[in-house]
């Protein structure tokens, strides 16, 4: 026997499994001792694996982005300045998180670890200026930290506020995605709000107490830019030169990269949810044709459990025949357990180990995934003909209408034809490939006798309709409740109910013989007046809209996408020619794709507007933020290619890597233009600016890209459960912000530099300076003024 305990909607499921198991404690105490009580599905087991790969991709994220700034400044005391930003920021959004009753889970949590490389970045940005100051500018710490925030605090909390107007708007979209975003969205932008606040207040502090003039800089050069950090910054600066001088050829090249988004988009796979997360667990659904009865399922599921024993990796299994959430005899189900991922699936744990016992070569050996076992059992029930297996994954979060990858609709009038389309359709989607485990929910396979009343001899014979149809309810379909039956022994009273046995009620000739009463209180042999015919019938009928459906139900096979099956079989659907008033639908998980993409790009929209407006009104002009949202569609091409190279998909979880993305990609432009126009401010010609600005701001732009990548390396590259998902999120940040880096830090600038030169207040002092100009054959003006001259008209008419 088995008991399955559901949380009520709005529970928290740990705090019900945690009771339940308590409970079950106190009931083994007062079962006989023969009687054994086992958890054989826990879904706690799931949620306490997956929170502890978290909280350790959490803990060696923060000490890789502090290794960042240990490599680049080579202080103890300044990385422990910026790495005390990460614990101060992530454990202050508890505090939002208690307040609108948050729960710790995969969404919260995997937000949290995101921001490990985002809440450092304000930090590292501050500390990097008060340590150049220190060590360039000769200050002294307290003045340094005062003077250097105030340069920076302007680029600061433009790159803050704009990444909050990311996190926001998807965190209120309708769909059922937007519920599943929204505690993501809240807590990043809370842990984000919370850095800025560490980033003026406490990095500041600690800086001019901690920071010690003699551990910043020497006597001579300073210290941190001498070594590789010195051969990059000529590199840069020899790139950047050569850049300006060809502004028009990286303008080209930046065109050309941004459209390589069109055919990467159509070369990457979209879904959902990732099909292939590994939990070591997963369902087997069989259904066998309708008018099985109990004992037959029961066998045919005796010796599936046989097959499914044999194959690897198989450790628990339960197996069941009949009932269900239906009540369907012809159905059986299976739970299987396979063995955890640590025993499985390279680690880093279980590569240490093997060094540990000098056989370093054993986690690469016998490796194999929740999927290849799916596969495995897939292929020992295809022998078995007349069922139609079905092997799934458990759902990740319900979003309604059952857990299938493809849920494929036909709607129309007639059954028959449903139910011939449907089965057409089946069969041609096993053609298509990458569709597996196809089965449709409408067939007329159901065993039924069909009476069919001769009312003219009825009518002769003096018998009413209804007397006919109480006669065939009461022995065939059966009576609820003839009498009462009272047991002395326990003092309890039963229903007594009436029908004909099994063997007689599904027999025509047995139920024609029944007699039925009729006019003056005489009997007549049912066959005198019905006629029994043997006859199919579907065993249930859906309907939406007040239109008949049916529904095709599968799998997606290894190397393909929902996305890309969802069009083939539409296109496969149309072959079909269906008849007028019959149509086609997308339900499941492929309608809710088709929504949250849409909704994806309209709070996407939204942010970019926010984006711009928040920029506008920080720099107070309507130029720069456009150069510094140019960063953006240049990382697209980037991150397509990186889910594209990995042989992942896009889907609900690499959208979420996209959002970030959006918000960190755009943090080096404004940097650089910020520091650009503060140097022209001081009175610095354009070109000059830009090149001084670009190499001052050099540092802290790989300081918190680095940072940022390694804090989503645990994420990349980690196992456990749910590691899929993070995977797909990391993919896109580290690709994306890695590939794009070099190319943004190129384009920025030379953007900067066109949009000035194309500027109507630039236009206007050319012209002035141009009517001022002395002729250059006169000796009023210097060898060294005429070159300088001939290489500013160079630029300008590059």
């Amino acid at each position: 026997m088995t008991l399955e305990v559901r949380r009520q909607s709005g529970a928290n499921t740990i705090a019900v499994i945690e009771s339940v198991k308590e409970n079950l404690e106190r009931i083994k105490e007062q079962i006989p001792a023969d009687i054994k009580m086992e958890i054989i599905r826990d879904q706690s087991r799931y949620i306490y694996a997956a929170l502890h790969e978290i909280n350790l991709h959490l803990i060696v994220g923060s000490i890789l982005a502090s290794l960042v700034v240990f490599l680049f400044m080579r202080s103890l005391r300044s990385t422990m300045i910026a790495a005390v930003a990460i614990p101060t920021s992530l454990i202050a959004s508890f505090g939002a998180m208690w307040a609108l009753d948050f729960t710790l889970n995969s969404v919260t949590m995997l937000a949290l670890v995101l921001m490990v490389g985002i809440v450092i970045d304000d930090a590292i940005v501050v500390l990097e200026n008060i340590f150049r100051f220190v060590e360039e500018k000769k200050m002294g710490a307290y003045e340094a930290a005062r003077e250097a925030t105030a340069e920076i605090g302007l680029a600061v909390m433009a790159t803050t506020f704009s990444l909050v107007v990311i996190f926001v708007p998807v965190s209120f979209m309708s769909s059922i995605s937007g519920r599943f975003l929204y505690q993501f969205g809240i807590t990043a932008a809370v842990a984000v709000l919370v850095s800025l606040l560490v980033s003026f207040t406490l990095t500041p502090m600690m800086s001019a107490r901690l920071l010690r003039v003699g551990d910043v800089r020497s006597s001579g050069e300073a210290r941190s830019r001498t070594g590789f950090y010195a051969r990059i910054d000529r590199m840069y600066t020899s790139l950047l030169s050569y850049a300006l001088r060809h502004r028009l050829q990286i303008a080209v090249i930046a065109i050309l990269v941004i459209l390589c988004s069109i055919p990467l988009y159509r070369m990457v796979g979209q879904e959902y949810i990732p099909t292939d997360v590994d939990e070591a667990e997963f369902d087997v659904n069989v259904s066998a044709p309708q008018g099985a009865n109990l004992a037959s399922m029961d066998d045919v599921m005796r010796r599936v459990e046989s097959d499914l024993r044999s194959i690897e990796g198989v450790r628990l299994m339960l197996v069941t025949a009949g009932g269900g959430f239906l009540g369907n005899v012809s159905q059986g189900r299976a739970y299987i357990r396979i063995a955890p991922h640590a025993e499985r699936k390279f680690s880093i744990t279980r590569f240490f180990k093997g060094i540990v016992t000098l056989a370093p070569w054993k986690p690469f050996q016998n490796n194999y995934s929740q999927r290849d076992v799916m596969q495995e059992v897939r292929k020992k029930l295809s022998k078995y003909g007349d069922l139609r297996p079905t092997v799934r994954n458990a759902p990740s979060f319900n979003i309604g209408g059952g857990n299938f990858e493809i849920d494929f609709v036909l709607r129309g009038p007639d059954l028959k034809e449903l139910a011939a389309r449907a089965e057409q359709l089946r069969v041609e989607s096993q053609k298509l490939g990458g569709i597996v485990d196809a089965d449709t929910t409408l067939k007329l396979d159901k065993p039924e006798l069909r009476v069919h009343i001769d009312r003219e001899r009825a009518a002769d014979l003096g018998v009413n309709i209804s007397d006919i149809a109480s006669a065939l309810r009461l022995m065939v379909g059966g009576d609820e409740e003839v009498s009462r039956f009272h047991d002395p022994v326990v003092n309890e009273d039963y229903d007594v109910q009436l029908r004909l046995s099994e063997e007689f009620r599904s027999d025509p000739d047995t139920v024609s013989r029944l007699y039925v009463a009729r006019e003056g209180g005489d009997l007549v042999r049912l066959d005198n007046v019905v006629r029994i015919d043997p006859a199919e019938t579907a065993s249930r009928i859906d309907r939406l809209d007040r239109q008949r459906q049916v529904s095709l139900r599968a799998s997606v096979g290894p190397g393909y996408a929902l996305a890309d099956r969802l069009e083939a079989l539409r296109g496969a659907a149309a072959r079909m020619n269906l008849p007028a008033g019959y149509t086609t639908a997308v339900s499941g998980r492929g309608r809710e794709l088709e929504r949250t993409f849409t909704e994806f790009l309209l709070a996407f929209l939204l942010s970019v507007i926010l984006m711009y407006m928040i920029l506008a009104s920080q720099f107070e002009s309507t130029i720069h933020p456009l150069t510094i949202l140019l960063s953006l569609p240049l990382s697209v091409p980037f991150a397509l290619f990186s889910l594209w190279v990995t042989g992942n998909t896009l889907n609900l979880y690499s959208a979420l890597g996209f959002l970030v993305l959006f918000g960190i990609v755009k943090k080096n432009s404004i940097l650089q233009i910020d520091h650009t126009n503060q140097l022209r401010e001081r009175g610095m010609e354009t070109h000059e600016a830009i090149l001084k600005a670009n190499r001052d701001r050099l540092r802290p732009i790989l300081m918190t890209t680095l940072a940022l990548v390694a804090g989503m390396i645990p994420l990349a590259i980690g196992t456990g459960p749910g590691a899929e998902e993070r995977r797909a999120v990391a993919v896109v940040v580290i690709g994306g912000q890695s590939l794009c880096l070099l190319l943004t830090l190129i384009v920025t600038p030379v953007a900067y530099s066109l949009f000035e030169d194309l500027s109507l207040k630039t236009l206007i002092e050319r012209i002035k300076s141009w009517k001022a100009r002395p002729e250059l054959s006169g000796a009023d003006v210097s060898p060294a003024e005429l070159s300088r001259r001939d290489a500013h008209t160079t630029l300008f008419k590059n």
